[in-house]
């Protein structure tokens, strides 16, 4: 009889052993059932061993090994035990959101078909285009590394070329045998990747992984790069934990954007958790971005620096990058939120058959619905938020927990009939734009308009046939795309960000206005980005003037090292929600005084702070606070953790009562 040690879907930082009759050592990583109090569960063996600490008669015997499917292999064990001891997660949830749910379930998908569109692109023969010598030498030096691990940081500039060094480096690991992994920040940009790499590499077996996928179909892409039958598997940021026994490369595509943090559940960072993979299986990694995280820029830059940098500072096909101005809107008085210089450039592309881009980030038609008689704003009843206003389906709707509502005919609180909207979203601005160009054809895209990939693939090909004179967006506009006939982007509202609270507010917006101007003039047309602001001499604009991002991350990293931010301190939140913001912030301060008792021992010194309400303390009629703990040592941090949140899991609290740690948080 030997004993199994199985990692259960549970929120507690335990293994289970049970008895089995016809375990075997290599059944270590194969999923099981087992029996959990009166039901069954599916977990997976992480050990098979001959005693357990407990009592022989206390343990039940285990149910059916899954002997169907290969046994994950020892490295995706030592992954997933990685996240679970670095963000401070139980095991087998970690090894749950690892597996995709149809295997987590225990069941086995069909094997695939071939897809009719994947032979006729075998049947085409792929452009391949020239590098430039930047490229050339970018390839050159990861190839050197083929066997070895090493970071890179690819610093290019929109438009450099970027994928293609990609690609020249996953047809190089290819060509030895090896597997290569490529992830993208989003949903949106992984079937146009597909599409381009099937047609690269048509005798490649090319498999996607991500949320949006059917279960059967993420389940049996995971099966085929577990077996050794996927060549390159390209996914978002859960695709990390795709096992790939011949991995041969890393390349982690826009590696500064926020979507690659996990922001519920197992917290984790898939570009950090990529960057231990590669160490762990001697592989290169290559981070890409036109607007590197703080966090790797310093990496790369500083003496000795974790990271080496490669940059390509000329555009793969036009001269030179757009051309960004900034529009000065103190002394001038707006149309419908528009200057004059943003008004003519647009009617500047009518009349020359190209494409604009007016770029808000605010989706819905105004921020809030708001009554001027007594003072009544359109709250969310569930968060510290407003309704905002989407006229198109004459709703109120909360973007933070969907509550919806109509929209009133007066006001609630005093019976007003005239109630207006305040602020603007895409939807009013594309309202406001056909009034002022009745002739051009408007395309908004948003969450709203592009609900569906169905909608949004419909959408890109209506904007690539030129089917669209204006086009309004959001930032699912601002990634990745290349639109040959667009040379005007727009940019409205963007000040806020300027002066918001979060200390990563400034890198956020730099990035995210490079990458949206960056969709300007990437074929032969020349490209323009206007910026309306109140700001015009501020630092920001000015270095995006220049597309200097080393001149803004330097001023960036300056303030941060002042301030003792990261990436000069390392920080984890302790949060709390429950229907009583009391309740929280009692338990956090038990938790406080558990983690001052600890202070003294831990070398290095950890810092502790008072717990505190969230900025949006309330959401879906939960009340939320926060405790930050952070160290300029990574091991402190680390090591302190471990013992805290053991101790966490005795406190006591109310029944209605969740925490969970976030280690290297974005969002506070």
């Amino acid at each position: 009889m030997s004993i199994l040690r199985v990692a259960i879907d549970i929120p507690l930082p335990r293994l289970f052993d049970y008895t089995s009759d016809d375990a075997l050592p290599h059944d270590v990583g194969r999923c099981v059932r087992v029996p959990f109090g009166s039901g069954e569960k599916l977990g997976v063996i992480v050990a098979v061993a001959q005693a357990s600490e407990h009592a022989a008669d206390k343990l039940r015997p285990a149910g059916e090994i899954l002997r169907g499917m290969s046994a994950l292999p020892g490295d995706w064990l030592a992954l997933a035990e990685f996240c679970s001891r670095y963000y401070q997660h139980p095991l087998g949830e970690v090894m749950a959101l690892a597996l995709p749910p149809y295997l987590r379930r225990g069941k086995l998908p069909a094997k695939r078909k071939t897809k009719p569109q994947l032979e006729a692109a075998i049947a085409a023969e792929p452009e391949v285009p020239e590098l430039h010598p930047e490229q050339a030498a970018a390839v050159v030096a990861v190839a050197a590394d083929f066997g070895h691990y090493a970071t890179f940081l690819l610093h290019g500039i929109t438009g450099s070329g970027k994928t293609e060094v990609y690609l020249r480096l996953i047809e190089q690991i290819l060509t030895q045998g090896r597997q290569a992994l490529m992830l993208v920040p989003e949903i949106a940009l992984t079937p146009q990747l597909e599409g381009r790499v099937a047609a690269r590499f048509p005798s490649a077996r090319v498999v996607s992984a991500h949320s949006g996928m059917a279960d059967a179909a993420r389940a049996r892409g995971f099966l085929e790069a577990l077996e050794g039958r996927a060549d390159i598997v390209l996914g978002t940021r859960l695709a990390v934990f795709t096992p790939l026994p011949r991995l041969g490369l890393i390349v982690v595509d826009e590696e500064h954007d926020g979507s690659f943090k996990q922001q519920e559940g197992l917290r984790y960072s898939a570009r950090d958790v990529a960057v231990w993979r590669a160490h762990q299986c001697s592989v290169p990694i290559v981070l890409g971005s036109a607007t590197p995280s703080l966090e790797t820029f310093h990496h790369a830059r500083r003496e000795g620096g974790r990271y080496k940098l490669l940059e390509l500072t000329q555009r793969a096909v036009a001269e030179a990058p757009p051309t960004v101005r900034c529009v000065d809107t103190r002394r001038e008085k707006l149309q419908d939120g528009m200057s004059a210089a943003l008004l003519t450039a647009i009617t500047t592309r009518l009349e020359r058959g190209e494409q604009s881009l007016i770029f808000l980030n605010r989706r819905g038609y105004a921020p809030v619905l708001a009554c001027p008689a007594c003072g009544w704003v359109s709250r969310c009843g569930r968060c510290a938020a407003n309704l905002v206003v989407h006229l198109a389906d004459k709703r109120l709707r909360c973007h933070h927990c969907g509550l919806e509502a109509a929209i009133p005919k007066n006001c609630p609180g005093c019976g007003n009939l005239d109630i207006h909207p305040f602020g603007r979203g895409t939807q009013r601005l594309e309202e406001n734009l056909a009034r002022h160009f009745p002739q051009a054809r408007l395309l908004r895209v948003d969450r709203d308009s592009a609900s569906t990939p169905a909608k949004w693939q419909a959408m890109l090909e209506t904007i690539h046939a030129g089917g669209a004179d204006i086009l309004v967006g959001t930032q699912m506009l601002a990634k990745g795309h290349d639109f040959p006939l667009l040379t005007l982007v727009g940019v409205v509202g963007a000040d806020a960000a300027l002066f918001a609270a979060d200390f990563r507010a400034p890198e956020r917006l730099f990035s995210q206005l490079m990458q949206v101007g960056g969709r300007s003039g990437r074929a032969q047309l020349a490209g323009e980005v206007l910026i309306q602001t109140e700001y015009p001499a501020h630092p920001l604009y000015q270095a995006l003037l220049t597309h200097d991002y080393a001149r803004f991350a330097a001023t960036q990293l300056d303030e941060r090292r002042a301030a003792g931010f990261p990436p000069f301190t390392f920080q984890a939140l302790l949060r709390a929600e429950a229907r009583q913001l009391d309740d929280s912030i009692a338990f956090l301060k038990t938790a406080a005084a558990a983690a001052r008792s600890l202070l003294p021992n831990v070398p290095n010194g950890v810092s502790l702070y008072d717990p505190v309400p969230m900025r949006m303390y309330r959401v879906m009629a939960l009340e939320r606070a926060q405790l930050l703990t952070e160290s300029v040592s990574r091991p402190a941090l680390q090591n302190f953790l471990t013992v805290w949140v053991a101790q966490l899991y005795q406190l006591k609290a109310p029944r209605d009562l969740r925490w969970h740690l976030d280690v290297d948080p974005l969002e506070f």
